[in-house]
């Protein structure tokens, strides 16, 4: 009975000091190149010495009472807070993956997992789509050099695709990276952004490769709405030149009427000249003309033409025939009388024949 109740003792001082100790975390993922670190908490004054391992080789030792020793390994050290002593893995590789351990000795020990992942790279191949409305539209994505292998996944507006619309497949490539490949096909209803995103569990956020799907009958109609200005812009400036175009036709046709008029001013000048040839006759003999006089003409074709004109006009004339002369004086001379009925006799012929006295 007595060795049975001091291994009871002792089993229970075991457990009581263990539980007082404490590591966390328990387990941790994260990214190759980012930092690990856990923390070992002993609430028990009596330990003297704290180990810490990983993957059962000792990379840090840490004394109660000068801190933490030197080490070979320098991108490893341990940081004193008010929870206990604080493991840190700097740059972590994947070769560090694995059980991370502090161990008080002649406490206790106490045991984490630690796992790296390796984020590689997302792309969606070619350049932004254009396409007909209803036309089938084929995205391809590549997720390359990741560790596990990633998670793939679509969006259409920011909203998910179902993994029943696209396809994957993994590869195995070397230094155990994964490549996935995953191929998409829409069909074009309206203009969207399309998203392939690849992530794993020790990332905050997915990597995205985007691109854009232009639908044509959609950027026909958007012009249109946008560019509503342009062809009133188009018209005002073919009206305002169409305006223009006729001001010059009509000023050109008037300049040429006007010319015209100055360089053939035939009628008008005909009737002008004999009038003036007229007036001038009547002018130098301080009497009438006679228009069926015909002289001897000048010198000049000018004046024959306005003399044959002159004519033409006096042949349309008509006059009214001169009256009788009555006489009241005497019949006592005959000379006299012999002219007066001469002077009757001729009277009642045509003008045209007469002179002027």
């Amino acid at each position: 009975m007595d060795i049975l109740s001091l291994l009871v003792l002792l089993l229970s001082y075991r457990i009581e000091v263990g539980a007082k100790m404490k590591l966390s975390p328990e387990s941790l993922t994260v990214v190759r190149g980012e930092e690990a670190s856990f923390t070992c908490s002993p609430s028990s004054s009596v330990w003297t010495v704290m180990v810490w391992l990983l993957n059962g080789r000792t990379v840090l030792t840490i004394s109660k009472e000068t801190g933490v020793l030197p080490t070979i390994y320098p991108n490893v050290t341990a940081v004193l807070n008010k929870d206990g002593w604080r493991f840190v893995l700097n740059n972590t590789e994947r070769h560090n993956e694995g059980q991370v351990t502090c161990d008080l000795q002649h406490i206790d020990r106490r045991t984490a997992n630690l796992f790296v992942q390796e984020k590689g790279s997302v792309k969606v191949f070619g350049d932004n789509r254009l396409a007909f409305k209803g036309q089938s539209v084929l995205f391809q994505c590549q997720a390359a050099g990741w560790y596990p292998h990633p998670i793939l996944q679509w969006q259409v507006d920011h909203r998910k695709v179902s993994q029943s619309e696209y396809n994957v497949s993994i590869e195995d490539m070397e230094k155990s990276l994964f490549t996935v490949t995953s191929n998409l096909s829409i069909m074009a209803a309206k203009s969207s952004h399309v998203d392939c995103l690849a992530s794993v569990s020790a990332l905050k956020t997915p990597l995205k490769s985007s691109i854009n799907l232009r639908v044509v009958a959609e950027i026909l109609q958007e012009e249109k709405k946008d560019d509503c200005t342009i062809p009133l812009a188009v018209t005002a400036s073919l009206a305002a030149l169409l305006l223009l175009v006729l001001l010059c036709i009509c000023t050109a046709l008037c300049y040429r009427q006007r010319r015209q008029a100055k360089a053939n001013p035939q009628e008008p000048m005909r009737f002008d000249l004999s009038v003036l040839g007229r007036s001038s006759v009547a002018a130098t003999t301080g009497g009438k003309v006679n228009l069926g006089y015909s002289g001897e003409a000048p010198a000049g074709a000018d004046y024959s033409e306005v003399t044959l004109r002159a004519r033409s006009q006096a042949d349309r004339v008509t006059f009214n025939k001169v009256p009788d002369v009555v006489h009241s004086s005497s019949l006592s001379l005959h000379s006299e009388s012999h002219t007066t009925e001469f002077q009757e006799e001729e009277s009642s012929k045509n003008v045209r024949r007469t002179t002027t006295v």
